[in-house]
């Protein structure tokens, strides 16, 4: 049979927005609503956000504009940087002791300091306040508070996905969902490769990848075209191995992982957030494809199964998934867990892991550490954050944004590209917004679990500087008052010359 191939090039490609050179910093914000405009329609297009950090289905409002930016670095800082001196660790410095220190050098961390440690005092923190904020530039430490104390990071945890995943297949990378003939006479299979945007949608939402609509209809001529009009339909999804569940369990907040979903398992029209989910999702999506077959003219006889592809068989058809950069910034954005377990499972293959949490844990901790950054004390148990046994310290995700701003690692942009907006969009749409300084200005990934609340993302503070900062709450009374401490803490960072 011919080989027909359908490239699905849906969404954005490169990753713009954020510029970064050896001598100056040029931030305007928020880039055209904080993301690349292609991304910006379709974090539009996804009203309600994923994963615990979930809000209401508002339509997102217009963006709050921001100041362009232009500061000139010292070209020693740089160079000093990517020379290599450690975060935190410049001559003389003391390093935090867990009470809340500027470590910079002048007034500014001074002022800094002095502004963030009656905020991180905050009853509604909890029992344990960590806390970060370095300059992404020059690796200076301007406030810490145990940095390095390993923490449950919530969904901040997907910063360190994104990194891990964008290092090991890079930003253009996509993920197939192919047809192959089977080994039985008149058999084709349908094969999942782990792409977290298939939809079965007829009319794909905005930002979609793979399409299985699209997929049925060149399989559909592909078959026509050899004088095939019956077929019987398996599928493989071995891909991925393990436990599909999440160590939750049950959970309309994550899907059975499996490499052949479309539409995140979801048993409703939604598109990201909190949804009942399929029990069996790569046999619910054969099972879409075989009726997408048969209106196209193809008969399927008896009902789909599970089979293997061989190996070196020949595609009939193929469908490609959002570019990885897309999905990163999809999955930052509206805390998509989804994406996220995906994602974590794609870096473990990529690593020689198998595709399972455990692969996945093994392989984005190898990958941070190819990158850098000190993993010590810290654990990533999932790549969404709803496992409680994840562990990441406050120091360990400002090391990871500051990696993402690098010149030197254009990869990881979209680590950046993707953090939610204040006041604008994602998990931060409804927060820090209206008069608030970090409207349009703070860009950050939140975390919340039961007695959780996290937030750690960048700022371009009043003189000119990106910083990067996270902060870690444990032991918190409630989320609302939480996220209240939060936001004030990052509105200072953004407010404090």
């Amino acid at each position: 049979m011919p080989l027909v191939k359908t490239w699905q090039l849906i969404a954005a490609s490169a990753v713009a927005g954020l510029v970064l050179s050896a001598a100056t910093v040029s931030v305007t914000g928020p880039w055209d609503s904080g993301q690349r405009k292609a991304e910006r329609d379709r974090a539009a297009s996804w009203s309600r956000m994923g994963g615990v950090d979930h809000g209401s289905g508002r339509l997102p409002e217009a963006a709050p504009s921001a100041p362009g930016v232009l500061s000139g670095l010292p070209a020693a800082l740089q160079a000093e940087k990517q020379a290599g001196n450690p975060l935190g660790e410049q001559a003389g410095r003391q390093p935090g002791t867990g009470t809340g220190t500027g470590s910079g050098t002048g007034g500014d961390s001074d002022a800094l300091a002095e502004a963030l440690r009656p905020l991180l005092a905050d009853p509604a923190l909890g029992t344990l306040r960590t806390a970060s904020v370095i300059d992404t530039a020059t690796g200076q430490v301007l406030y810490e508070a145990k940095p390095r104390e390993p923490m449950i990071p919530a969904s901040t945890v997907k910063i360190a996905t994104a990194a891990a995943v964008l290092v090991a297949l890079g930003p253009e990378h996509r993920f197939r969902t192919t047809v192959t003939p089977g080994a039985a006479p008149g058999q084709i299979i349908l094969v999942g490769g782990g792409d977290p945007s298939l939809t079965a949608r007829k009319k794909p939402p905005a930002g979609s990848g793979g399409s299985l609509v699209a997929l049925a209809a060149d399989t559909a001529r592909a078959l026509k075209a050899a004088g095939t009009d019956s077929v019987s339909l398996g599928y493989d999804d071995s891909l991925y191995s393990g436990p599909a569940r999440h160590p939750i369990g049950l959970n309309p907040n994550v899907a059975p992982l499996t490499a052949l979903t479309a539409d995140e398992g979801r048993l409703n029209d939604s598109l990201s957030g909190p949804a009942d989910r399929s029990e069996d999702p790569s046999g619910d999506t054969a099972r879409a494809f075989a009726s997408l077959l048969q209106d196209r003219g193809v008969k399927v006889t008896g009902a789909p199964s599970k089979a293997r592809a061989a190996a070196d068989a020949e595609p009939l058809a193929t469908t490609l998934s959002t570019p990885l950069g897309g999905l990163v910034e999809r999955m930052l954005t509206n805390s998509d867990n989804d994406i996220a377990e995906s994602l974590a499972r794609q870096t473990a293959l990529a690593s020689g892991q198998p595709g399972s949490f455990e692969g996945g844990e093994k392989a984005v901790a190898a990958k941070l550490v190819s990158l850098g950054i000190d993993t010590a004390g810290t654990r990533f148990a999932d790549g969404s954050g709803l496992d409680r046994s994840d562990k990441v310290s406050a120091g360990l995700l400002t090391g990871l944004l500051a990696k993402a701003a690098d010149p030197q690692r254009p990869e990881l942009r979209p680590v950046l590209t993707g953090l939610p907006v204040a006041g604008f969009s994602g998990t931060l749409r409804g927060r820090n917004s209206g008069g608030s300084p970090a409207a349009g200005l703070v860009r950050a990934k939140t975390g919340t679990l039961s007695g959780v609340n996290s937030l750690a993302g960048t700022v371009v503070d009043p003189s000119g500087r990106l910083l990067a900062f996270a902060f870690l709450a444990a032991n918190t009374p409630g989320p609302e008052g939480a996220e209240k401490a939060l936001d004030k803490l990052a509105a200072a960072v953004a407010g404090t010359r």
